[in-house]
């Protein structure tokens, strides 16, 4: 079963804003890296944002910095991405990610650091 389960996704216009969350299910990923990727139509996914295990770091794609803001909540194993001033070019599935592996205060960037993926939300921005 799925055991990253993501959620807020949806359509809104240029200029607004959307919280996605991740909440992990079945099993923990409390202390573990986490990240945001995204993939258009006919294009690879591509990182978008991460957070390290600690949540004292934070790494953004140059594209979404200053818009975008990444963070977790312990209490519910959830990691969230705040996405304000929503252009077009952001119209993607967004995935969610945790990688068991790694170290406590590092964030990764590559898809191929991390071991479990969500299901994946859209995300629809019109002009």
């Amino acid at each position: 079963q799925r055991q990253l389960v993501e959620s807020g996704g949806g359509l809104v216009q240029a200029g607004g804003s959307l919280r996605l969350s991740c909440t992990a299910s079945g099993r923990s990923f409390r202390n573990y890296a986490k990240g945001w990727f995204r993939q258009a139509p006919g294009k690879n996914r591509e990182f978008v944002a991460t957070i390290s295990g600690s949540g004292s770091s934070t790494d953004y794609t140059d594209s979404v910095k200053g818009r975008f803001t990444i963070s977790r909540d312990y209490a519910k194993d959830t990691v969230y991405l705040q996405m304000n001033s929503l252009k077009p070019e952001d119209t993607a599935v967004y995935y969610c990610a945790a990688t068991v592996f790694g170290s406590y205060g590092s964030t990764y960037r590559t898809t191929s650091s991390y071991d479990y993926w969500g299901q994946g939300t859209q995300v629809t921005v019109s002009s």
